[in-house]
């Protein structure tokens, strides 16, 4: 039971920090947790001397749970108006006005 426990703790360990990097914003949280919760019961489950591995998972579980909090109320998304743009975008309409212009008074 303990193997099973440890080898699901390091999936979900490794899950959680790949989501953690992508831009999932919070559902990062799932696998972390889950590798939180399988590393605690490899913990409780192993012997004296077997304790490094899941104290380590659990450590890198929780960092990685840092991360995501810090991404998600440290980095703001925020969508900013080109000016440019738009002052590009009315030049090419009065562009393509004068054209149809044009093009009605040549007919």
């Amino acid at each position: 039971m303990r193997k099973t426990f440890l080898i699901l703790a390091i999936i979900f360990s490794v899950l959680g920090a790949v989501f953690s990097f992508l831009p999932f914003d919070t559902l990062a949280f799932l696998p972390i947790v889950l590798a939180l919760v399988f590393s605690y019961l490899t913990f409780s489950k192993s012997e004296d001397n077997q304790k490094k591995i899941p104290k380590n998972l659990f450590i890198f579980s929780i960092v990685c749970a840092v991360f995501v909090l810090g991404k998600t109320f440290l980095i703001k998304d925020e969508v900013e108006k080109d000016a440019t743009f738009e002052q590009t975008k009315i030049e090419s309409n009065i562009e393509a006005k004068k054209d149809l212009e044009e093009l009605e008074g040549l007919e």
